[in-house]
């Protein structure tokens, strides 16, 4: 009888543990680009410090969610993510299992030839769900079941005007709006998030890139910062109105990144050559400042990001790369193979940006630390940038979209 109970009772912590995690995985929140506050940070901790030599435990893998680079979204107990079929693009909706729940036309997809996977990763707030097309369409869906709420299309109806690589963006919500990079005339635009009219139109004119933007708050005072193919430039939020401009990286062929700012300092790094800029951002009597800090050469971001922490940007240049955010020193530079970077409990998840191979590494001011190294399948470039939250780590590729467990045990 006593090893009967004995038994219950191991029976019974496990499946106390199981629910645990998985509570643990549902509660925790990347509700889009980049993370809580899109700066590719995650709140885990507890996490692996060092990967078998096969890589982290596979948790379920979903290899049906058509061609992009989309990453995902993960609140709610739910997995977002966008992916196209036939001359469509898909919204697709999974549970924490991988099992589809459902999925939706979002528009259509992006009709470039060379180039023409899905690329906005769905913005949720709440109930509702935003989503931007390659053509422009932002559409706003319910969470519940992905059934459209309202849509507006950025090059028809506001004038817009963008790269040759189409729209790419994901739309930033913030109180009450729900703001977008059109391009043109009126480069950014807020529209009330719950029914998409226009709020405010600002009056900064420049040619749309393929970031997304940020939001940079100082006491009583907040600006929205984006990067286009016309360079930086700075709006108030409330109203619209231009604020600073910058032409750094016009011309380029692309900006990709989305810029970053920590500690009072606003980097933004590109490809082709253009490398990275830095500001000091300051506001005093009511009037904010811009001053330029550095340049750098070291980092040279392609399509894919780089992330900031204690002090020090990690990202793309001659293999993973160290600088230092307020002097631009370049603190270190590894043959590891670089692209998209995550930062979560003191280390860095990178997806190099072609045969999906992660990495993660062990960063400090003196090297980098390689911890484990696997490769997912998948074709192309793998451009989709990876997410940890909930204790998982996942990473798409191609068609493919993994979900690996990084807990430490």
């Amino acid at each position: 009888m006593r090893a009967t109970w004995l038994g219950l009772a191991v029976v019974a912590l496990v499946l106390m543990v199981g629910s645990a995690a998985q509570a643990a995985a549902g509660d925790a929140e990347w509700p889009g680009w980049l993370g809580p506050s899109r700066d590719g940070r995650s709140p885990d901790h507890g996490l692996l410090k060092q990967w078998p030599a096969e890589g982290p435990k596979l948790v379920w893998k979903v290899d049906s969610i058509g061609p992009g680079w989309s990453t995902v979204a993960v609140t709610g107990g739910r997995v977002y993510t966008t992916g196209n079929a036939g001359d469509k693009q898909m919204l697709i909706c999974l549970d924490l299992d991988g099992k589809e729940k459902w999925r939706v036309e979002q528009g259509p997809k992006c009709n470039h030839g060379k180039y023409p996977g899905a690329r906005s990763t769905p913005t949720v707030d709440g109930q509702r769900i935003y989503v931007t097309g390659g053509d422009g369409l932002v559409t706003c869906h319910r969470a519940e079941d992905g059934q459209i709420i309202w849509k507006r299309n950025m090059a028809r109806e506001m004038g817009g005007k963008v790269g040759g690589w189409q729209y790419a963006e994901s739309v930033l919500i913030l109180d009450n709006l729900a703001i977008v990079t059109p391009g043109g005339r009126n480069a950014l635009v807020a529209l009330d998030k719950s029914t998409g009219q226009d709020v405010w139109k600002s009056d900064v004119s420049a040619t749309a890139g393929y970031s997304s933007c940020i939001v940079i708050d100082d006491k009583d005072a907040r600006i929205i910062v984006n990067g286009s193919q016309s360079g930086l430039f700075a709006v108030d939020a409330a109203t619209g109105r231009k604020i600073w401009t910058s032409d750094f990286a016009s011309p380029n062929t692309a900006n990709v990144p989305t810029p970053a700012y920590a500690d009072g300092h606003l980097f933004w790094g590109v490809g082709y050559g253009k490398g990275g800029i830095c500001y000091k951002v300051s506001r005093a009597g009511g009037a904010w400042n811009f001053e330029q800090a550095w340049t750098t050469k070291d980092l040279n971001c392609h399509p894919g990001n780089y992330v900031v922490a204690d002090g020090r940007i990690y990202g793309k240049g001659r293999g993973l790369t160290c600088v230092d955010l307020k002097s631009g020193r370049t603190l270190w530079s590894e043959r590891i193979g670089a692209g998209q970077v995550c930062w979560a409990d003191g280390m860095l998840y990178v997806l190099a940006d072609s045969g999906g191979v992660a990495t993660l590494v062990e960063p400090s001011a003196g090297g980098g630390k390689v911890a484990g190294r696997f490769q997912v399948a998948g074709e192309g470039a793998s451009w989709a940038h990876p997410v940890v939250i909930g204790g998982r780590l996942y990473l798409r590729y191609d068609t493919n979209l993994y979900c690996f467990d990084v807990k430490a045990q």
